[in-house]
């Protein structure tokens, strides 16, 4: 299965299943599941339920370990009882959603007292790096340093938020854990040798050991922040 992905993607999921530890008989909501290829690895051992409104994402997905589908968005979150979920996954949706603090909201509502909430986001200073260093993108590095969004070609417009606004939008999450994610791997410019087994596995324990530096994380490409619900 992962195998089939694109390095890039296979690379950031193995990293964010590792920051996320193991999982056994918990029931677990993935909102934007996309191809569903996560909800799929944690179908394995537990109950999972996917929520994704593309069609087209829908049309590629992997589903070996039996997770329930739900085609839809924000909506179906509504249908979903009070206290149902050990664990929400949240990763990369946000910044697209003009009603990120209502989804927010909903998974306080829906997550069992002491649930966790796992976010991957974007992160502004990433994305300053990788305009410059990666596309020699000068204004669009401008642009973001003066505060603007920027553009993502499959999602459309990447609309920041801070790693704060998750506690500002919902009183009751704290933040237990925050990593930094896809820090090196999209500097090298060598395409031939993230095909090597061996540099990926590297490429990962490196990734790791300093996903929780915080001078690392500044210029993170991605954050990935885990939220407890309290009260």
């Amino acid at each position: 299965m992962l195998n089939q992905l694109p390095t890039w993607e296979k690379l950031a999921k193995e990293i964010i299943w590792k920051q996320i530890g193991e999982l056994k008989g918990k029931a677990i909501l993935d909102f934007g599941s996309g191809t569903g290829v996560t909800a799929d690895y944690f179908a394995a051992d537990n109950q999972v339920t996917a929520i994704e409104p593309s069609a087209d994402m829908l049309a590629q997905q992997v589903n070996t370990n039996g997770y329930r589908q739900i085609i839809g968005s924000t909506d179906e979150l509504k249908k979903l009882p009070n206290d149902s979920f050990d664990y929400i996954f949240c990763h990369n949706v946000l910044e697209y959603a003009d009603d990120r603090e209502i989804i927010v909201r909903e998974f306080y509502r829906f997550l069992k007292p002491n649930g966790k909430l796992s976010i991957v986001k974007h992160n502004r200073n990433g994305r300053v790096m990788q305009k410059v260093v990666l596309l020699n993108n000068f204004d669009e590095a401008d642009n973001l340093l003066d505060g603007h969004n920027s553009n993502s070609q499959q999602f459309g417009t990447i609309k920041y938020y801070d790693d704060g606004d998750i506690t500002h939008w919902c009183t009751g999450f704290v933040l237990q854990e925050s990593f930094g994610l896809r820090t090196f791997w999209d500097l090298q410019q060598n395409q031939e040798i993230q095909k090597d087994e061996e540099w990926q596995r590297k490429m990962i324990d490196i990734e790791m050991r300093v996903s929780q530096n915080s001078d690392f994380q500044r210029i993170a490409f991605f954050h990935h922040l885990i939220f407890e619900k309290r009260g």
